[in-house]
């Protein structure tokens, strides 16, 4: 009887902000890994999902938009984008209908220049007609000729398994380089820290966002209850009363809104306590950085 063959490799997503990175991940998982806004730079790090199957072991990476960086945290956030050509065995290089290049020349000069295969997916197509869709593909297969062309829709899942299928066909033989039971590397806390971003990201505006981190201090699981302790970090003091809002229901909104979701992430009774906390221009402090896994 043949020996199977096992395939296992890294596939890292990346592109401008909100071209749906990291809609698209989630819908290789099955799980909701990857936090999803409207707004740009909703992925700060690096997060690895883990599909596995009997003969194979694919781990996809989400990686944040490409930009171009302004200040401290936002170049270690291009580390991370950077880190994604290294060890990647098949690129994913998403666009959305309409764009024409990636904000950094110097990163779709890597893509063009690319030894390991490269898939362009070029997402949002159901918000489009044929036409446009066929100028499109024609435009993107001038850019990058060595690179196979994929229209889908992430967000109504159009083509998204021909994608992983075609994937699982470029990956190297190898050995699982994870546990088959594990589906990221993050910690439950990262988790967590990301689920309350979320919502801070859907509620809050203009630099408010922006300005913030999430640490969980406390993470206490037994068979019935997690009990969790979040500090939210702002920047400015003007800051923390806009988090906490009037008579605290801006903060109690965020926290009612993390438990619903963290209740389905870890099928248990969650209960979530927030502060919010004032770190002078963290985002610019490599100290800080440092703390909350920049660097």
């Amino acid at each position: 009887m043949k020996e199977l063959k096992h395939k296992a490799g890294f596939v890292n997503i990346i592109g401008n902000p909100n071209v749906g990175k990291s809609t698209l991940m989630n819908a290789f998982i099955g799980e909701k890994l990857s936090i999803i806004t409207s707004k740009a730079q909703t992925t700060r790090h690096r997060i690895l999902g883990i599909v596995n199957g009997d003969d194979f072991q694919v781990i996809l990476s989400d990686t944040p938009g490409i930009i171009k960086p302004a200040y401290e945290m936002q170049n270690a956030m291009m580390d991370f984008v950077k880190s994604a050509f290294e060890d990647a065995d098949v690129l994913l290089y998403m666009v959305e209908i309409g764009e024409k290049a990636l904000k950094d020349e110097a990163f779709f000069k890597k893509i063009q220049n690319s030894k390991i295969p490269v898939l362009l997916l070029l997402n949002k197509i159901d918000t489009t007609e044929q036409r446009f869709l066929e100028e499109q593909i024609q435009h993107w297969q001038e850019e990058l000729p060595r690179a196979e062309i994929h229209p889908i829709s992430a967000l109504e899942n159009f083509n998204v398994k021909e994608v992983f299928n075609r994937i699982l066909e470029l990956l190297p033989e190898a050995h699982p380089f994870y546990p088959k039971d594990q589906l990221t590397d993050k910690p439950e806390r990262f988790f967590v820290n990301e689920t309350i971003r979320e919502k801070i990201l859907m509620h809050y505006k203009k630099e408010i966002p922006y300005s913030v981190e999430v640490e969980t201090e406390e993470f206490l699981e037994d068979e019935k209850i997690i009990r969790i302790r979040s500090v939210i970090m702002v920047e400015r003091d003007t800051q923390k009363g806009i988090i906490i809002g009037h008579k605290g229901s801006a903060l109690k909104r965020v926290g009612v809104e993390a438990r619903k979701d963290l209740e389905k992430f870890f099928d248990k009774q969650v209960h979530i306590e927030l502060y919010v906390k004032v770190n002078k221009n963290w985002r610019s402090n490599s100290n800080q950085l440092k703390r909350f896994g920049y660097q």
